[in-house]
């Protein structure tokens, strides 16, 4: 009896350490599921992670996060929803535009979703409207597909002299076709001949290049999208080479050596992302956190490119810039509509020129 009595306190005792360890193991799971790579969004991560600090709480201690990245390859991202849905993960984070938003909410009703898009979120079929998402997803859009005509005047005003302006667009994205319609349609506006040249994979970058110089262009446009901002480091190195004035949707473009990036502010975009994680975490519904968009901006102009491609301070036209400036202020088409959220923190022309000097 005696024997049985120490075997039965012996195995409890060493179950008990078990057990105390599963408990403290019990945090919730996030999953991050990406169209993209990890290294070019390692800015974009270390955001996210932020809002969940601000939220309260701290990957490794709170809560873990499981990655899921396709690395441009969006056949891959169905496959990825699945496993995050099969894992039962408390939510799913949606990165890299429409695609891996659509592939997780394909894959499952109940799990909520904070996506991270470019496009209408209400167009593309992710929410019923901005105020009142319904069902389990919101998010955030960061306005791509509205700010690439946007860019294209940008260009032609920072380099008036290009007749003919490239524009790669990845024809895997979603929202391609309404984008190639927008910038033929904008070209007309602007007097501009644009030749869009299609690039899905790494093969097809120096190939589109190629195509670009037969065309005599004399400026590129690259679209908003998670292949091109994985090749963000050959995109620059590329265009370099027939010494091509560029614009990027983001400022790492520049920070590599591009020559001008305008776009939302994407690490805060990212970090209200992980706020509103962190909400559906407490206990919030993602139908009842309003989609939200930014109101400010960023012109980012890296003036070594620009003196070595020719364009001098005084000889681009500022007036790109204050306008651009002017679309940080009320009443400005980007502005977020009636009752609808924004967000954004005042950040304008790093690089170039100074806020004091565009009021000028």
């Amino acid at each position: 009896m005696r024997r049985r009595e120490f075997i039965a306190t012996f195995a409890g005792t060493a179950l008990w350490p078990l057990d105390t360890f599963a408990q403290q193991s019990a945090v919730p799971v996030i999953g991050f599921l990406s169209s993209a790579s990890p290294k070019p969004y390692a800015g974009r991560v270390a955001g996210f992670r932020k809002g969940l600090n601000d939220a309260g709480y701290v990957e490794g201690r709170d809560l873990a996060i499981e990655f899921r990245w396709a690395q441009g390859q969006y056949d891959r991202l169905p496959r990825f929803a699945a496993d995050l849905v099969g894992q039962q993960v408390a939510a799913i984070v949606s990165s890299g535009g429409d695609v891996a938003a659509l592939a997780a909410k394909a894959a499952t009703s109940s799990i909520p979703i904070v996506v991270v898009t470019g496009s209408d979120p209400v167009k593309a079929g992710l929410v019923a409207s901005f105020n009142r998402p319904g069902g389990n997803v919101t998010g955030a859009s960061f306005v791509a597909t509205e700010l690439e005509t946007k860019r294209l005047e940008l260009l032609r005003d920072l380099v008036p002299s290009a007749a003919v302006i490239g524009v790669f667009i990845n024809p895997t994205n979603p929202a391609a076709e309404s984008r190639s319609k927008d910038l033929q349609m904008a070209a007309r506006t602007l007097e501009r001949n644009i030749h869009i040249v299609s690039a899905s994979c790494k093969s097809d970058l120096e190939t589109a290049i190629a195509t670009l110089s037969q065309q005599r262009a004399d400026a590129l446009q690259i679209s908003t999208d998670s292949f091109f901002t994985s090749q963000r480091d050959r995109l620059v190195g590329l265009a370099a080479r027939p010494a091509l004035a560029t614009i990027y949707p983001w400022r790492e473009f520049v920070e590599a050596g591009g020559l001008v990036s305008y776009g939302a502010i994407i690490d805060e975009v990212y970090r209200r992302v992980g706020i509103y994680t962190g909400r559906i975490l407490k206990g919030e519904k993602p139908a009842d956190l309003p989609f939200l968009r930014p109101t400010k901006f960023e012109l980012v102009i890296n003036l070594k490119t620009a003196a070595a491609l020719g364009l001098t301070i005084s000889a681009i036209d500022t007036r790109a810039c204050r306008r651009a400036y002017r679309m940080n202020r009320p009443g400005h088409r980007f502005r977020r509509g009636r009752g609808e959220p924004a967000f954004g923190v005042p950040r304008l022309c790093l690089n170039c020129w100074t806020r004091s000097e565009l009021s000028r």
